[in-house]
């Protein structure tokens, strides 16, 4: 078994784990901005239905919201408990013969 193959899987892990927290803070950032910016304009079309524009834009934000929290478990998951090194040592157990 070759520790540096070890080392790239992890490696790899590594860069696809920043490319999918850095997609969540983006999606995030721009649902933010377009749900605060729609019921902004739904306020200055209709001010009387402030309130119920804002319970929905809050309900709507924190669905929004709960994505990047769902990415961040996931990316820990590979992070900690990465499960390519464990297939790659498995398979490399049963090339050799070992297991």
């Amino acid at each position: 078994m070759d520790a540096s193959l070890i080392a790239q899987i992890v490696t790899g892990t590594a860069i696809g784990v920043g490319a999918m927290l850095a997609a969540a803070g983006l999606g995030s950032a721009i649902g933010w901005g377009l749900i605060c910016a729609k019921t902004l304009e739904g306020i200055a079309r209709q001010p009387e239905l402030r309130g119920p524009l804002m319970v929905n834009m809050f309900i709507f934000a924190g669905l929004m919201e709960s994505f990047p929290f769902i990415l961040f478990g996931v990316a820990m998951w590979f992070l900690f408990a990465n499960p390519f090194v464990g297939t790659f040592i498995s398979t490399v157990a049963k090339l050799t013969g070992a297991g």
